[in-house]
């Protein structure tokens, strides 16, 4: 598991490489993530948006921005925590993800969180030693 907090807000990533949603004969590799998001501070916050920072194996960089996560924007009040899953695509056996959480708290301050990079790896991938 990866994680990463920023201004209390602790931001937690587990992925999962589906075989059987992959097929490595034609470059199609496919992980689920599931990311949990709780509000360690003593205010209530929003999520706006995301952004993420997908790279393959091959070095490939790709963007991704928009509202909110699998169609939600949630509400955190201290203490609560939101979890969802969602699934990346890539046309490699390995990658890696990163990015930010748009947030939004008490008096409409707009700040950023962290979410931790985390690698997508598959048993396709070729190990090579340092």
């Amino acid at each position: 598991m990866y994680t990463a907090t920023t201004r209390d807000i602790t931001v937690q990533v587990e992925p999962q490489f589906l075989a059987e949603q992959s097929d490595p004969a034609t470059d199609q590799f496919f992980w689920l993530y599931t990311i949990n998001i709780e509000n360690g501070g003593s205010e209530t916050v929003q999520l706006l948006n995301r952004h993420w920072i997908i790279t393959n194996a091959a070095g490939h960089v790709e963007e991704v921005q928009g509202p909110g996560v699998v169609g939600e924007q949630p509400v955190l009040a201290p203490g609560d925590s939101f979890q969802y899953t969602s699934g990346c695509p890539l046309r490699t056996p390995s990658g890696l993800m990163v990015g930010t959480y748009e947030m939004i708290g008490p008096d409409d301050a707009h700040f950023d969180i962290e979410i931790p990079a985390f690698s997508l790896d598959s048993p396709h991938q070729a190990r090579r030693l340092n």
